[in-house]
């Protein structure tokens, strides 16, 4: 079964199991402070890699829009989302209301002369002239860590960058390996963010919460959790407002991205967050051996077919 099949009948099932939220009101999103950025957020975020669920760039800057108006101030973005057309719906959508949001954007380049190059391009698409995050993308081996580290490696713009005011925190995203992750946050003392996969059925393979996420913990850094609902699969046997409350519920965890596609999407996200209680380790216990037995044969490396083979 392809993976968008998959998703449709995951959804679904959702759809039949769970009762529809009531309707959102604006506003009343809870924030968290931001790990040492001192920063208050909201506990979701809008992620910018599933504009491309729309037919242009138009109707996704509405929908940018119109999530901004249910109370969301944070918009996760990269450089790299839709070829390059989600930066253009966020600088469309948030026109005039720049500076009351969290923006963020992202490069996969390793080097400082072609990462500096992709900020200016994104500072032209997202009509700004600063993100509040910008992050190096991807991170998936220590070649990787070496090629960013290195003299003319992409680290020298990013702290120029910072210290010129175009971008207020540095940070870095991956999901392929967390002990990369975890030597990443070692080898390098600055880092204001980190982004990694937080969700109730990481522990059963490559486990990014049980390597990574301590590590980030001692570092002080803000933690965004990806993957939250495992790209659908864990919605065979857990509800979005369990796999939400999973995430942040986890030592550490700041920020939720969750890639909506839909305002529908996001207003249960939204009424999931409003009501939130966190899990009690029994709670998160319970939920992670459903999250498995219920993926069943997807368990594993199977479903998280973005991590690397071990």
């Amino acid at each position: 079964m392809n993976r968008r099949s998959f998703v449709g009948g995951a959804l679904a099932a959702v759809s039949a199991a769970f009762a529809a939220p009531e309707k959102v009101k604006a506003g009343d999103i809870p924030t968290t402070t931001f790990g040492k950025t001192g920063v208050k957020v909201s506990v979701i975020a809008q992620g910018g890699a599933r504009m491309d669920l729309h037919p242009d760039v138009q109707s996704a800057a509405e929908h940018v829009r119109r999530i901004h108006e249910l109370g969301l101030t944070y918009f996760d973005c990269s450089r790299l989302y839709w070829d390059g057309r989600a930066e253009e719906a966020y600088g469309i959508g948030l026109q005039g209301i720049r500076k009351n949001v969290f923006l963020t954007t992202k490069t996969i380049k390793r080097t400082a002369k072609e990462a500096e190059q992709e900020l200016e391009t994104s500072f032209r698409l997202l009509k700004t002239d600063y993100v509040d995050l910008w992050q190096v993308h991807a991170v998936q081996t220590r070649d990787d860590i070496d090629k960013i580290l290195a003299p003319g490696g992409a680290m020298e713009a990013f702290e120029a960058a910072k210290k010129a005011g175009k971008c207020r925190f540095i940070g870095f995203t991956g999901h392929y390996d967390p002990a990369v992750h975890a030597a990443l946050l070692k080898a390098y003392d600055k880092w204001d963010t980190v982004m990694m996969p937080v969700h109730a059925a990481d522990r059963a393979y490559l486990s990014f919460e049980e390597t990574a996420l301590p590590v980030a913990i001692e570092r002080g850094v803000g933690i965004q959790a990806i993957k939250v609902f495992g790209k659908a699969y864990l919605l065979r046997s857990l509800s979005p407002t369990e796999c939400l409350r999973y995430a942040l519920g986890q030592p550490g965890v700041h920020v939720a991205i969750c890639g909506a596609g839909t305002v529908g999407q996001m207003e249960d996200n939204i009424w999931a967050v409003q009501k939130l209680r966190k899990m009690t380790p029994e709670e998160s216990a319970d939920v992670r051996k459903r999250a498995v037995v219920g993926l069943g044969v997807y368990s594993g490396p199977t479903m998280e077919y973005w991590k690397k083979k071990a």
